[in-house]
Protein backbone atom coordinates (compact mmCIF):
# COMPACT_ATOMS: atom_id res chain seq x y z
CA UNK A 1 0.00 0.00 0.00
CA UNK A 2 1.75 3.13 -1.29
CA UNK A 3 0.65 6.56 -0.12
CA UNK A 4 0.56 9.71 -2.22
CA UNK A 5 3.64 10.86 -0.34
CA UNK A 6 5.70 7.96 -1.70
CA UNK A 7 5.57 5.90 1.49
CA UNK A 8 4.95 2.15 1.52
CA UNK A 9 2.84 2.02 4.68
CA UNK A 10 1.64 -1.59 4.52
CA UNK A 11 3.34 -4.75 3.31
CA UNK A 12 2.78 -8.33 4.47
CA UNK A 13 5.50 -10.78 3.41
CA UNK A 14 5.60 -13.44 2.02
CA UNK A 15 1.78 -13.91 1.85
CA UNK A 16 -1.21 -11.62 2.11
CA UNK A 17 -1.92 -12.99 5.60
CA UNK A 18 1.69 -12.90 6.83
CA UNK A 19 2.82 -10.45 9.48
CA UNK A 20 3.41 -6.93 8.15
CA UNK A 21 6.95 -5.56 8.01
CA UNK A 22 5.52 -2.11 7.23
CA UNK A 23 2.52 -1.33 9.45
CA UNK A 24 2.48 2.48 9.57
CA UNK A 25 -0.95 2.33 7.88
CA UNK A 26 -2.35 1.19 11.23
CA UNK A 27 -0.05 3.22 13.41
CA UNK A 28 2.90 5.55 13.05
CA UNK A 29 6.12 5.63 11.02
CA UNK A 30 7.90 3.85 13.89
CA UNK A 31 5.73 0.78 13.15
CA UNK A 32 7.43 0.40 9.78
CA UNK A 33 7.39 2.21 6.45
CA UNK A 34 9.53 2.88 3.38
CA UNK A 35 9.37 6.46 2.16
CA UNK A 36 11.04 7.89 -0.93
CA UNK A 37 10.10 11.50 -1.68
CA UNK A 38 11.54 14.91 -2.55
CA UNK A 39 12.95 16.94 0.32
CA UNK A 40 10.60 19.70 -0.84
CA UNK A 41 7.35 19.12 1.10
CA UNK A 42 5.41 21.33 -1.33
CA UNK A 43 6.01 19.07 -4.35
CA UNK A 44 2.94 18.54 -6.54
CA UNK A 45 1.90 14.89 -6.78
CA UNK A 46 0.05 12.92 -9.46
CA UNK A 47 -0.27 9.14 -9.74
CA UNK A 48 -1.24 6.54 -12.27
CA UNK A 49 -0.82 2.90 -13.09
CA UNK A 50 0.94 2.22 -16.35
CA UNK A 51 -1.89 1.12 -18.69
CA UNK A 52 -2.87 -2.55 -18.29
CA UNK A 53 -0.32 -3.15 -15.51
CA UNK A 54 0.18 -2.97 -11.76
CA UNK A 55 3.22 -0.73 -12.13
CA UNK A 56 2.55 2.43 -10.11
CA UNK A 57 4.06 5.73 -11.24
CA UNK A 58 4.01 8.67 -8.82
CA UNK A 59 5.16 11.97 -10.32
CA UNK A 60 6.57 14.70 -8.07
CA UNK A 61 6.96 18.22 -9.48
CA UNK A 62 9.17 20.66 -7.55
CA UNK A 63 10.51 24.15 -8.27
CA UNK A 64 13.77 22.64 -9.56
CA UNK A 65 12.57 19.63 -11.53
CA UNK A 66 10.35 16.58 -11.92
CA UNK A 67 10.88 12.93 -11.01
CA UNK A 68 8.82 9.75 -11.34
CA UNK A 69 8.80 7.18 -8.55
CA UNK A 70 8.12 3.80 -10.17
CA UNK A 71 6.91 1.04 -7.80
CA UNK A 72 6.20 -2.59 -8.61
CA UNK A 73 6.57 -6.12 -7.32
CA UNK A 74 8.41 -8.30 -9.79
CA UNK A 75 7.24 -11.74 -10.85
CA UNK A 76 7.96 -14.04 -7.95
CA UNK A 77 10.39 -16.90 -8.18
CA UNK A 78 11.71 -18.41 -4.98
CA UNK A 79 11.93 -14.95 -3.42
CA UNK A 80 9.76 -11.81 -3.58
CA UNK A 81 10.96 -8.35 -4.63
CA UNK A 82 9.58 -4.87 -4.11
CA UNK A 83 11.38 -2.58 -6.55
CA UNK A 84 11.31 1.20 -6.44
CA UNK A 85 13.12 3.44 -8.92
CA UNK A 86 13.49 7.22 -8.91
CA UNK A 87 13.60 8.44 -12.51
CA UNK A 88 14.68 11.98 -13.35
CA UNK A 89 12.38 13.68 -15.87
CA UNK A 90 13.36 17.37 -15.91
CA UNK A 91 15.83 19.55 -14.05
CA UNK A 92 17.06 18.09 -10.78
CA UNK A 93 15.34 17.04 -7.53
CA UNK A 94 16.84 16.43 -4.09
CA UNK A 95 15.40 13.22 -2.59
CA UNK A 96 15.17 11.58 0.82
CA UNK A 97 14.84 7.84 1.46
CA UNK A 98 13.82 6.41 4.84
CA UNK A 99 13.49 2.66 5.49
CA UNK A 100 12.03 1.55 8.82
CA UNK A 101 11.66 -2.26 8.93
CA UNK A 102 9.56 -3.65 11.78
CA UNK A 103 8.46 -7.28 11.53
CA UNK A 104 5.42 -8.78 13.24
CA UNK A 105 3.02 -5.90 12.51
CA UNK A 106 5.43 -3.25 13.73
CA UNK A 107 6.40 -5.02 16.95
CA UNK A 108 9.82 -6.52 16.17
CA UNK A 109 13.05 -4.62 15.52
CA UNK A 110 15.31 -6.67 13.21
CA UNK A 111 19.08 -7.16 13.48
CA UNK A 112 20.67 -5.23 10.60
CA UNK A 113 24.08 -5.91 9.03
CA UNK A 114 25.96 -4.88 5.87
CA UNK A 115 27.42 -7.45 3.50
CA UNK A 116 30.67 -7.22 1.58
CA UNK A 117 28.68 -6.25 -1.52
CA UNK A 118 27.08 -3.33 0.32
CA UNK A 119 23.68 -5.02 0.63
CA UNK A 120 21.77 -4.38 3.84
CA UNK A 121 20.41 -7.49 5.58
CA UNK A 122 17.66 -7.31 8.23
CA UNK A 123 16.73 -10.51 10.12
CA UNK A 124 14.21 -11.27 12.84
CA UNK A 125 13.20 -14.87 13.54
CA UNK A 126 11.96 -16.51 10.33
CA UNK A 127 12.07 -13.30 8.28
CA UNK A 128 14.90 -11.81 6.22
CA UNK A 129 14.84 -8.70 4.04
CA UNK A 130 17.70 -7.52 1.82
CA UNK A 131 18.08 -3.96 0.50
CA UNK A 132 20.28 -3.35 -2.53
CA UNK A 133 20.84 0.12 -3.95
CA UNK A 134 23.66 2.36 -5.24
CA UNK A 135 22.25 5.20 -3.10
CA UNK A 136 24.48 6.41 -0.20
CA UNK A 137 22.55 4.70 2.61
CA UNK A 138 23.45 5.01 6.29
CA UNK A 139 21.97 4.06 9.64
CA UNK A 140 20.20 6.72 11.66
CA UNK A 141 17.97 6.27 14.73
CA UNK A 142 17.09 2.59 14.16
CA UNK A 143 16.28 3.27 10.51
CA UNK A 144 18.15 3.39 7.20
CA UNK A 145 18.25 6.72 5.37
CA UNK A 146 19.76 8.32 2.28
CA UNK A 147 19.81 11.74 0.64
CA UNK A 148 20.63 12.06 -3.05
CA UNK A 149 19.96 14.24 -6.07
CA UNK A 150 18.44 12.99 -9.33
CA UNK A 151 18.84 14.90 -12.58
CA UNK A 152 16.96 14.45 -15.85
CA UNK A 153 17.86 11.14 -17.50
CA UNK A 154 19.20 9.54 -14.30
CA UNK A 155 17.70 6.60 -12.36
CA UNK A 156 18.25 5.54 -8.76
CA UNK A 157 16.95 1.99 -8.11
CA UNK A 158 16.13 0.34 -4.79
CA UNK A 159 15.43 -3.41 -4.56
CA UNK A 160 13.95 -4.85 -1.38
CA UNK A 161 13.89 -8.68 -1.34
CA UNK A 162 12.18 -11.02 1.10
CA UNK A 163 13.44 -14.51 1.86
CA UNK A 164 13.18 -16.98 4.75
CA UNK A 165 16.02 -16.31 7.17
CA UNK A 166 17.19 -19.95 7.17
CA UNK A 167 17.99 -19.82 3.45
CA UNK A 168 20.99 -18.21 1.73
CA UNK A 169 20.79 -14.52 0.95
CA UNK A 170 18.61 -14.08 -2.16
CA UNK A 171 20.37 -13.35 -5.42
CA UNK A 172 20.51 -9.79 -6.71
CA UNK A 173 17.87 -8.71 -9.21
CA UNK A 174 18.41 -6.43 -12.20
CA UNK A 175 15.73 -3.77 -11.59
CA UNK A 176 15.42 -2.70 -15.25
CA UNK A 177 15.10 -6.28 -16.52
CA UNK A 178 12.56 -6.99 -13.79
CA UNK A 179 10.57 -3.92 -14.83
CA UNK A 180 10.45 -5.02 -18.46
CA UNK A 181 9.45 -8.58 -17.52
CA UNK A 182 6.73 -7.35 -15.16
CA UNK A 183 5.37 -4.89 -17.73
CA UNK A 184 5.29 -7.63 -20.36
CA UNK A 185 3.53 -10.09 -18.05
CA UNK A 186 0.70 -7.74 -17.11
CA UNK A 187 0.23 -6.42 -20.63
CA UNK A 188 -0.03 -9.96 -22.04
CA UNK A 189 -2.46 -10.96 -19.31
CA UNK A 190 -4.66 -7.91 -19.80
CA UNK A 191 -5.27 -8.47 -23.52
CA UNK A 192 -6.60 -11.98 -22.82
CA UNK A 193 -9.75 -10.46 -21.37
CA UNK A 194 -10.83 -8.81 -24.65
CA UNK A 195 -12.25 -5.85 -22.73
CA UNK A 196 -14.16 -3.30 -24.79
CA UNK A 197 -17.10 -0.93 -24.59
CA UNK A 198 -17.82 2.37 -22.81
CA UNK A 199 -16.53 1.16 -19.43
CA UNK A 200 -13.42 -0.64 -20.69
CA UNK A 201 -10.99 1.26 -18.45
CA UNK A 202 -12.67 0.59 -15.06
CA UNK A 203 -13.42 -2.98 -16.15
CA UNK A 204 -9.78 -3.61 -16.97
CA UNK A 205 -8.56 -2.03 -13.74
CA UNK A 206 -11.00 -4.18 -11.74
CA UNK A 207 -9.86 -7.35 -13.51
CA UNK A 208 -6.22 -6.48 -12.83
CA UNK A 209 -7.13 -5.89 -9.18
CA UNK A 210 -8.78 -9.30 -8.88
CA UNK A 211 -5.72 -10.92 -10.45
CA UNK A 212 -3.49 -9.04 -8.01
CA UNK A 213 -5.58 -10.24 -5.06
CA UNK A 214 -5.17 -13.88 -6.10
CA UNK A 215 -2.64 -16.05 -4.29
CA UNK A 216 -1.24 -17.77 -7.38
CA UNK A 217 0.00 -21.03 -5.77
CA UNK A 218 -3.55 -21.99 -4.72
CA UNK A 219 -5.96 -19.84 -6.74
CA UNK A 220 -7.47 -18.39 -3.55
CA UNK A 221 -8.69 -14.81 -3.90
CA UNK A 222 -8.47 -12.61 -0.79
CA UNK A 223 -11.26 -10.18 0.03
CA UNK A 224 -8.66 -7.42 0.58
CA UNK A 225 -4.93 -7.20 1.35
CA UNK A 226 -5.46 -5.20 4.55
CA UNK A 227 -6.83 -5.60 8.05
CA UNK A 228 -8.67 -3.21 10.35
CA UNK A 229 -9.23 -0.29 8.01
CA UNK A 230 -12.41 0.92 9.71
CA UNK A 231 -15.92 0.71 8.29
CA UNK A 232 -16.79 3.61 10.62
CA UNK A 233 -14.02 6.16 11.15
CA UNK A 234 -12.82 6.09 14.73
CA UNK A 235 -15.02 3.08 15.50
CA UNK A 236 -14.63 -0.62 16.31
CA UNK A 237 -15.94 -2.18 13.06
CA UNK A 238 -12.42 -3.19 12.10
CA UNK A 239 -11.90 -6.61 10.54
CA UNK A 240 -9.16 -8.70 8.98
CA UNK A 241 -10.08 -9.29 5.33
CA UNK A 242 -6.93 -11.11 4.18
CA UNK A 243 -8.86 -14.36 3.70
CA UNK A 244 -11.06 -16.00 1.09
CA UNK A 245 -14.85 -15.77 1.53
CA UNK A 246 -17.27 -18.38 0.18
CA UNK A 247 -19.86 -15.57 0.04
CA UNK A 248 -18.02 -14.02 -2.92
CA UNK A 249 -17.71 -17.24 -4.92
CA UNK A 250 -20.37 -17.07 -7.65
CA UNK A 251 -20.21 -13.37 -8.44
CA UNK A 252 -16.41 -13.59 -8.65
CA UNK A 253 -16.68 -16.61 -10.93
CA UNK A 254 -19.13 -14.89 -13.27
CA UNK A 255 -16.97 -11.76 -13.41
CA UNK A 256 -13.93 -13.81 -14.45
CA UNK A 257 -15.73 -16.09 -16.89
CA UNK A 258 -17.54 -13.25 -18.66
CA UNK A 259 -14.17 -11.56 -19.15
CA UNK A 260 -12.83 -14.85 -20.60
CA UNK A 261 -10.24 -15.28 -17.86
CA UNK A 262 -10.96 -18.99 -17.64
CA UNK A 263 -7.58 -19.94 -16.16
CA UNK A 264 -8.26 -17.82 -13.08
CA UNK A 265 -11.89 -18.92 -12.94
CA UNK A 266 -10.86 -22.58 -13.03
CA UNK A 267 -8.24 -22.03 -10.33
CA UNK A 268 -10.89 -20.38 -8.14
CA UNK A 269 -13.27 -23.34 -8.59
CA UNK A 270 -10.52 -25.81 -7.71
CA UNK A 271 -9.66 -23.74 -4.64
CA UNK A 272 -13.31 -23.95 -3.56
CA UNK A 273 -13.35 -27.73 -4.00
CA UNK A 274 -10.23 -28.18 -1.86
CA UNK A 275 -11.17 -25.63 0.80
CA UNK A 276 -14.59 -27.10 1.61
CA UNK A 277 -13.52 -30.74 1.28
CA UNK A 278 -14.56 -32.65 4.39
CA UNK A 279 -17.70 -32.92 6.46
CA UNK A 280 -20.33 -30.38 5.34
CA UNK A 281 -21.25 -29.60 8.94
CA UNK A 282 -17.69 -28.30 9.39
CA UNK A 283 -17.81 -26.01 6.35
CA UNK A 284 -16.73 -22.44 7.12
CA UNK A 285 -17.73 -19.07 5.70
CA UNK A 286 -14.08 -18.21 4.96
CA UNK A 287 -10.70 -19.90 4.73
CA UNK A 288 -7.03 -19.04 4.50
CA UNK A 289 -5.23 -18.66 1.20
CA UNK A 290 -4.56 -22.39 0.95
CA UNK A 291 -7.80 -23.40 2.67
CA UNK A 292 -6.54 -23.06 6.27
CA UNK A 293 -9.36 -23.23 8.78
CA UNK A 294 -8.02 -21.81 12.04
CA UNK A 295 -8.19 -18.04 11.59
CA UNK A 296 -8.19 -17.16 15.28
CA UNK A 297 -8.82 -13.49 16.03
CA UNK A 298 -6.54 -11.48 18.31
CA UNK A 299 -5.69 -7.84 18.85
CA UNK A 300 -2.40 -6.10 18.00
CA UNK A 301 -2.74 -3.72 20.94
CA UNK A 302 0.56 -1.92 20.26
CA UNK A 303 -0.93 -0.44 17.08
CA UNK A 304 -3.22 2.58 17.66
CA UNK A 305 -5.22 1.85 14.50
CA UNK A 306 -5.98 3.77 11.33
CA UNK A 307 -6.89 7.29 12.48
CA UNK A 308 -7.29 5.83 16.00
CA UNK A 309 -9.86 3.20 14.95
CA UNK A 310 -9.21 0.37 17.40
CA UNK A 311 -8.83 -2.49 18.00
CA UNK A 312 -6.50 -3.68 15.25
CA UNK A 313 -7.62 -7.26 14.62
CA UNK A 314 -5.52 -10.09 13.24
CA UNK A 315 -7.56 -13.13 12.24
CA UNK A 316 -11.34 -13.20 12.01
CA UNK A 317 -13.61 -14.79 14.62
CA UNK A 318 -16.48 -14.93 12.11
CA UNK A 319 -14.83 -17.99 10.57
CA UNK A 320 -16.49 -20.00 13.36
CA UNK A 321 -20.01 -18.75 12.60
CA UNK A 322 -22.83 -20.84 11.16
CA UNK A 323 -24.14 -19.21 7.98
CA UNK A 324 -26.63 -21.01 5.79
CA UNK A 325 -25.99 -18.72 2.82
CA UNK A 326 -22.52 -20.13 2.13
CA UNK A 327 -23.99 -23.54 1.23
CA UNK A 328 -26.17 -21.92 -1.41
CA UNK A 329 -23.25 -19.86 -2.64
CA UNK A 330 -21.09 -22.96 -2.99
CA UNK A 331 -23.75 -24.92 -4.85
CA UNK A 332 -24.46 -21.97 -7.12
CA UNK A 333 -20.75 -21.56 -7.90
CA UNK A 334 -20.45 -25.22 -8.84
CA UNK A 335 -23.65 -24.93 -10.88
CA UNK A 336 -22.33 -21.97 -12.87
CA UNK A 337 -18.91 -23.61 -13.30
CA UNK A 338 -20.58 -26.80 -14.57
CA UNK A 339 -22.49 -24.80 -17.19
CA UNK A 340 -19.17 -23.40 -18.43
CA UNK A 341 -17.35 -26.73 -18.28
CA UNK A 342 -15.09 -25.76 -15.38
CA UNK A 343 -16.09 -28.39 -12.85
CA UNK A 344 -15.80 -32.16 -13.17
CA UNK A 345 -18.55 -34.55 -12.21
CA UNK A 346 -16.22 -35.96 -9.54
CA UNK A 347 -17.30 -33.03 -7.33
CA UNK A 348 -20.89 -34.25 -7.38
CA UNK A 349 -20.41 -36.54 -4.36
CA UNK A 350 -19.30 -33.54 -2.31
CA UNK A 351 -22.23 -31.50 -3.56
CA UNK A 352 -24.69 -34.26 -2.64
CA UNK A 353 -23.24 -34.34 0.87
CA UNK A 354 -23.82 -30.58 1.13
CA UNK A 355 -27.42 -31.01 -0.04
CA UNK A 356 -28.03 -33.74 2.53
CA UNK A 357 -26.65 -31.54 5.31
CA UNK A 358 -28.69 -28.49 4.35
CA UNK A 359 -31.81 -30.66 4.24
CA UNK A 360 -31.26 -31.23 7.98
CA UNK A 361 -30.38 -27.70 9.06
CA UNK A 362 -32.13 -25.26 6.69
CA UNK A 363 -34.75 -24.33 9.29
CA UNK A 364 -32.20 -23.42 11.97
CA UNK A 365 -31.31 -19.77 12.73
CA UNK A 366 -27.86 -18.56 11.71
CA UNK A 367 -25.61 -15.47 11.85
CA UNK A 368 -26.44 -14.44 8.29
CA UNK A 369 -24.49 -13.11 5.32
CA UNK A 370 -23.36 -9.99 7.22
CA UNK A 371 -21.80 -11.99 10.08
CA UNK A 372 -23.66 -10.27 12.90
CA UNK A 373 -22.23 -10.71 16.37
CA UNK A 374 -25.59 -10.51 18.14
CA UNK A 375 -26.59 -14.16 17.90
CA UNK A 376 -28.51 -16.24 15.34
CA UNK A 377 -31.77 -15.30 13.63
CA UNK A 378 -33.99 -16.74 10.93
CA UNK A 379 -32.62 -14.47 8.22
CA UNK A 380 -34.74 -14.42 5.09
CA UNK A 381 -31.75 -14.33 2.76
CA UNK A 382 -30.25 -17.37 4.52
CA UNK A 383 -33.45 -19.35 3.92
CA UNK A 384 -33.46 -18.27 0.27
CA UNK A 385 -29.90 -19.53 -0.09
CA UNK A 386 -31.00 -22.87 1.40
CA UNK A 387 -33.60 -22.88 -1.39
CA UNK A 388 -30.72 -22.25 -3.84
CA UNK A 389 -29.01 -25.41 -2.58
CA UNK A 390 -32.03 -27.52 -3.46
CA UNK A 391 -32.68 -25.70 -6.72
CA UNK A 392 -29.14 -26.18 -8.01
CA UNK A 393 -29.23 -29.83 -6.98
CA UNK A 394 -32.45 -30.31 -8.97
CA UNK A 395 -30.91 -28.53 -11.97
CA UNK A 396 -27.82 -30.74 -11.81
CA UNK A 397 -30.09 -33.73 -12.33
CA UNK A 398 -32.42 -32.13 -14.86
CA UNK A 399 -29.83 -30.24 -16.93
CA UNK A 400 -26.69 -32.36 -16.58
CA UNK A 401 -27.99 -35.89 -16.01
CA UNK A 402 -26.40 -36.38 -12.60
CA UNK A 403 -27.97 -38.82 -10.18
CA UNK A 404 -29.86 -38.06 -6.99
CA UNK A 405 -33.26 -38.21 -5.25
CA UNK A 406 -34.60 -35.35 -7.35
CA UNK A 407 -38.17 -35.86 -6.16
CA UNK A 408 -37.16 -35.30 -2.54
CA UNK A 409 -35.13 -32.26 -3.51
CA UNK A 410 -37.99 -30.74 -5.48
CA UNK A 411 -40.33 -31.23 -2.52
CA UNK A 412 -37.91 -29.65 -0.05
CA UNK A 413 -37.25 -26.78 -2.46
CA UNK A 414 -40.98 -26.05 -2.42
CA UNK A 415 -41.17 -26.42 1.38
CA UNK A 416 -38.42 -23.83 1.86
CA UNK A 417 -40.03 -21.45 -0.60
CA UNK A 418 -43.36 -21.75 1.16
CA UNK A 419 -41.68 -20.99 4.49
CA UNK A 420 -40.02 -17.87 3.07
CA UNK A 421 -43.27 -16.56 1.60
CA UNK A 422 -45.19 -17.28 4.80
CA UNK A 423 -42.62 -15.89 7.25
CA UNK A 424 -40.22 -13.66 5.31
CA UNK A 425 -42.67 -11.51 3.35
CA UNK A 426 -44.10 -8.29 4.77
CA UNK A 427 -47.82 -8.44 4.06
CA UNK A 428 -48.17 -4.67 4.31
CA UNK A 429 -45.51 -3.77 1.74
CA UNK A 430 -45.16 -6.95 -0.29
CA UNK A 431 -41.39 -6.79 0.26
CA UNK A 432 -39.16 -9.44 1.78
CA UNK A 433 -38.00 -8.76 5.34
CA UNK A 434 -34.53 -8.91 6.83
CA UNK A 435 -35.52 -11.81 9.09
CA UNK A 436 -38.65 -13.69 9.99
CA UNK A 437 -38.91 -11.61 13.19
CA UNK A 438 -37.59 -8.33 11.74
CA UNK A 439 -39.61 -6.36 9.16
CA UNK A 440 -36.75 -4.00 8.25
CA UNK A 441 -35.16 -4.37 4.80
CA UNK A 442 -31.79 -5.90 4.02
CA UNK A 443 -29.76 -5.12 0.92
CA UNK A 444 -28.83 -8.77 0.39
CA UNK A 445 -32.44 -9.29 -0.75
CA UNK A 446 -31.67 -7.28 -3.89
CA UNK A 447 -30.24 -10.58 -5.17
CA UNK A 448 -33.46 -12.62 -5.00
CA UNK A 449 -34.19 -12.11 -8.70
CA UNK A 450 -30.63 -12.91 -9.77
CA UNK A 451 -30.77 -16.12 -7.74
CA UNK A 452 -33.97 -17.19 -9.52
CA UNK A 453 -36.01 -17.34 -6.30
CA UNK A 454 -38.54 -15.01 -7.92
CA UNK A 455 -38.62 -13.60 -11.45
CA UNK A 456 -37.35 -10.09 -11.98
CA UNK A 457 -40.88 -9.07 -13.02
CA UNK A 458 -42.44 -10.51 -9.84
CA UNK A 459 -44.15 -7.78 -7.76
CA UNK A 460 -42.25 -9.06 -4.70
CA UNK A 461 -38.97 -8.17 -6.36
CA UNK A 462 -40.08 -4.65 -7.24
CA UNK A 463 -41.46 -4.17 -3.72
CA UNK A 464 -38.20 -5.32 -2.16
CA UNK A 465 -36.21 -2.91 -4.33
CA UNK A 466 -38.60 -0.13 -3.30
CA UNK A 467 -38.11 -0.99 0.39
CA UNK A 468 -34.34 -0.76 0.01
CA UNK A 469 -34.70 2.60 -1.78
CA UNK A 470 -37.05 3.88 0.89
CA UNK A 471 -35.09 2.84 3.99
CA UNK A 472 -31.47 2.03 3.10
CA UNK A 473 -30.45 4.73 0.63
CA UNK A 474 -28.15 7.51 1.78
CA UNK A 475 -28.95 11.06 0.61
CA UNK A 476 -26.32 10.54 -2.10
CA UNK A 477 -28.15 7.47 -3.39
CA UNK A 478 -25.79 4.75 -2.12
CA UNK A 479 -26.96 1.64 -0.24
CA UNK A 480 -26.40 0.57 3.35
CA UNK A 481 -26.51 -3.17 4.11
CA UNK A 482 -29.14 -2.63 6.80
CA UNK A 483 -30.03 0.08 9.29
CA UNK A 484 -27.43 -0.41 12.03
CA UNK A 485 -29.24 2.13 14.23
CA UNK A 486 -32.45 0.12 14.04
CA UNK A 487 -30.94 -3.37 14.00
CA UNK A 488 -28.87 -4.72 16.90
CA UNK A 489 -25.89 -6.50 15.34
CA UNK A 490 -23.69 -6.73 18.43
CA UNK A 491 -21.65 -3.61 17.61
CA UNK A 492 -22.02 0.15 18.04
CA UNK A 493 -24.26 1.54 15.26
CA UNK A 494 -23.03 3.44 12.26
CA UNK A 495 -21.15 2.40 9.11
CA UNK A 496 -20.64 3.62 5.58
CA UNK A 497 -22.66 2.83 2.48
CA UNK A 498 -21.80 -0.67 1.28
CA UNK A 499 -20.48 -0.45 -2.27
CA UNK A 500 -21.23 -4.04 -3.42
CA UNK A 501 -24.86 -3.54 -2.39
CA UNK A 502 -24.95 -0.25 -4.28
CA UNK A 503 -23.86 -2.11 -7.41
CA UNK A 504 -26.59 -4.68 -6.70
CA UNK A 505 -29.18 -1.91 -6.71
CA UNK A 506 -27.92 -0.80 -10.13
CA UNK A 507 -28.27 -4.42 -11.29
CA UNK A 508 -31.83 -4.49 -9.95
CA UNK A 509 -32.62 -1.31 -11.89
CA UNK A 510 -31.40 -2.99 -15.09
CA UNK A 511 -33.64 -5.99 -14.48
CA UNK A 512 -36.61 -3.71 -13.77
CA UNK A 513 -36.00 -1.85 -17.04
CA UNK A 514 -34.87 1.32 -15.25
CA UNK A 515 -31.78 1.64 -17.42
CA UNK A 516 -31.25 5.38 -16.92
CA UNK A 517 -31.39 4.94 -13.13
CA UNK A 518 -28.96 2.04 -13.34
CA UNK A 519 -26.47 3.93 -15.49
CA UNK A 520 -26.70 7.03 -13.33
CA UNK A 521 -26.03 5.06 -10.13
CA UNK A 522 -23.24 3.06 -11.75
CA UNK A 523 -21.44 6.17 -12.94
CA UNK A 524 -21.78 7.78 -9.50
CA UNK A 525 -20.15 4.67 -8.07
CA UNK A 526 -17.35 4.88 -10.63
CA UNK A 527 -16.78 8.42 -9.38
CA UNK A 528 -15.89 7.02 -5.94
CA UNK A 529 -12.79 5.23 -7.27
CA UNK A 530 -9.57 6.74 -6.00
CA UNK A 531 -7.03 8.41 -8.28
CA UNK A 532 -5.73 5.04 -9.54
CA UNK A 533 -9.14 3.40 -9.99
CA UNK A 534 -9.45 1.40 -6.77
CA UNK A 535 -12.42 0.91 -4.43
CA UNK A 536 -12.74 -0.03 -0.79
CA UNK A 537 -15.70 -1.87 0.72
CA UNK A 538 -17.68 1.16 1.91
CA UNK A 539 -18.09 4.90 1.47
CA UNK A 540 -18.58 7.41 4.27
CA UNK A 541 -21.03 9.90 2.78
CA UNK A 542 -20.58 12.38 5.64
CA UNK A 543 -16.80 12.48 5.35
CA UNK A 544 -16.91 12.06 1.56
CA UNK A 545 -14.28 9.31 1.52
CA UNK A 546 -13.78 5.59 1.07
CA UNK A 547 -13.72 3.49 4.24
CA UNK A 548 -13.10 -0.16 5.05
CA UNK A 549 -10.43 -2.53 3.83
CA UNK A 550 -8.79 -1.62 0.55
CA UNK A 551 -8.83 -2.48 -2.27
CA UNK A 552 -11.91 -4.62 -1.84
CA UNK A 553 -12.41 -7.53 -4.24
CA UNK A 554 -16.17 -7.67 -3.64
CA UNK A 555 -16.57 -4.03 -4.73
CA UNK A 556 -14.59 -4.61 -7.91
CA UNK A 557 -16.59 -7.77 -8.60
CA UNK A 558 -19.73 -5.65 -8.24
CA UNK A 559 -18.33 -3.11 -10.69
CA UNK A 560 -17.53 -5.82 -13.22
CA UNK A 561 -20.93 -7.49 -13.09
CA UNK A 562 -22.88 -4.23 -13.22
CA UNK A 563 -20.84 -3.08 -16.22
CA UNK A 564 -21.70 -6.39 -17.92
CA UNK A 565 -25.38 -6.04 -17.01
CA UNK A 566 -25.45 -2.58 -18.56
CA UNK A 567 -23.56 -3.37 -21.76
CA UNK A 568 -24.02 -7.03 -22.70
CA UNK A 569 -26.90 -9.24 -23.68
CA UNK A 570 -25.28 -12.06 -21.66
CA UNK A 571 -26.06 -10.39 -18.33
CA UNK A 572 -24.66 -11.91 -15.10
CA UNK A 573 -28.02 -11.33 -13.39
CA UNK A 574 -29.74 -13.50 -16.00
CA UNK A 575 -26.94 -16.06 -16.13
CA UNK A 576 -27.20 -16.67 -12.43
CA UNK A 577 -30.97 -16.99 -12.52
CA UNK A 578 -30.75 -19.26 -15.56
CA UNK A 579 -32.68 -16.95 -17.88
CA UNK A 580 -31.70 -15.76 -21.35
CA UNK A 581 -33.35 -12.34 -21.59
CA UNK A 582 -34.48 -9.67 -19.18
CA UNK A 583 -37.94 -10.11 -17.72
Amino acid sequence: MVSRTGSVDWLCWPRFDSGACFAALLGEPRHGRWKIAPTDPTARVTRRYEPDTLILETTFETETGTIALVDFMSLRGRDSNLIRSVVGKTGFVEMDMELILRFGYGATLPWVTRGDDGALKAVAGPDMVILRTPAPIRGEGLSTVARFTISAGETMPFVLTYGPSHRPVPRAVDPEAALQATRSFWSRWAVRGKVKGPYAQPIQRSLLTLKALTYAPTGGLVAAPTTSLPEALGGTRNWDYRYCWIRDATLTLLALMNAEHFTEAGAWVRWLQRAVAGAPDEMQIMYGLAGERRLMEWGADWLPGYEAAAPVRIGNAAHQQFQLDVYGELMDAFHQARRWGLVEDSSWALERAVVAHVAKVWDQPDEGIWEVRSGPHDFTFSKIMAWVVMDRAVRAVEDHGLDGPVGEWRALRQTIKTSVFQNGLDAATGAFKRAYDDPSPDASLLLIGDLGFVAHDDPCFAATVAAVERELLTPEGFVRRYDSFRVHDGLPPGEGAFLPCSFWLADAYVMLGRIDDARCLFERLLGLCNDVGLLSEEYDTGAGRLVGNFPQAFSHVGLLNTAQNLTRSAKPSLQRAGRRTAS
